[in-house]
């Protein structure tokens, strides 16, 4: 799996902002064909998405983010980049996805590129972005669709928008936040971690709209990881800092991890069942969070 701290979102459009990508710490950024690029300027970005995967030294999978299926743009987004791109192409960002056929369509027409391209069936993997009501609402059927999918993504702006949930500032608290008896977006945020663990998927939480709100942004983090997420989008560079931190185990965590790993492979060898860690047992559970805790320490794969 994947680690992906820190996504950063950049528009497609915006060249030189493309070429900074890779020099941003971000552990994964993709390219935007989607939000950020306006209509007369898509088929401009499509190839920047194409030249930049054939040009610059990312260092880590290729990735954009395609139009969502409901536009007419999306087919194009597919085609074109991924028959130019071919071999150099690793991952696609799918958004607003409301149902697993959404994903087999997607499938299907990677399939047909992928053979006319004489590329290797299934190469190119997707993460969905889980953007509306009705795509939590589906949101097994979805994490299963296909063997694609890599992760699930949570979109709070958008999904704010399909419940009809009022809100002044993406990813941070708000006025409304002081008036409901807990996190507004406990319940979305909790289904979207369970659906991609059980299809052991990654799962990602939205960004932060304000960059320039370093202690919104921190607790923002602070909670998504808190509930089991993986990582967090970033929509300026500036915020990749944080984010890799955040979501990087503190020293205290791998102290606790390490003595776990030591304490449960002494006791493997000692032919003992038994295993106390500063006064606690430790059961197979801890023995899992401290080897996950160690896996994350080791930084992201370049592959």
């Amino acid at each position: 799996m994947r680690i992906s701290r820190s996504v950063l979102a950049v528009p497609a459009s915006k060249w030189k902002m493309v070429e900074r990508g890779p020099s941003s710490g971000a552990d994964l950024f993709f390219l935007d064909l989607e939000d950020a690029v306006a209509p007369n300027e898509k088929a401009a970005a499509r190839e920047n998405v194409v030249r930049a995967i054939n040009e610059l030294d990312w260092s880590g999978p290729t990735f954009y983010r395609m139009n969502s299926l409901e536009t007419p743009y999306w087919y194009r987004d597919i085609i074109e980049v991924v028959e130019e791109a071919g071999e150099g192409l690793d991952l696609i960002l799918v958004p607003k996805v409301e149902r697993p056929e959404d994903l087999h369509t997607l499938d299907t027409l990677l399939q047909s590129v992928e053979t006319n391209a004489g590329l290797e069936p299934g190469k190119v993997k997707l993460e969905a972005q889980i953007e509306t009501a009705k795509g939590l609402a589906n949101i097994d059927a979805i994490a299963h669709a296909t063997d694609r999918l890599e992760a699930l993504v949570f979109g709070p702006g958008d999904y704010a928008a399909s419940v009809r949930m009022p809100q002044t500032s993406i990813g941070t608290m708000d006025e409304w936040d002081e008036v409901y008896p807990g996190h507004r977006f406990h319940y979305a945020m909790h289904r979207i971690v369970v659906a991609a663990r059980a299809a052991d998927l990654r799962a990602i939480d939205g960004p932060v709209a304000d960059y320039r709100d370093e202690e919104g942004l921190r607790k923002s983090c602070l909670v998504a990881r808190s509930l089991g997420f993986d990582g967090k989008w970033c929509i300026h560079p500036g915020q990749v800092e944080i984010v890799n931190e955040v979501f990087s185990p503190t020293e205290r965590e791998l102290e606790w991890a390490d003595k776990v790993v030591s304490a449960y492979e002494e006791a493997n060898a000692a032919g003992s069942g038994s295993i106390s860690v500063d006064g606690q047992m430790v059961d197979a559970a801890s023995i899992k969070m401290a080897r996950n805790t160690l896996e994350l320490a080791r930084g992201p794969e370049t592959a």
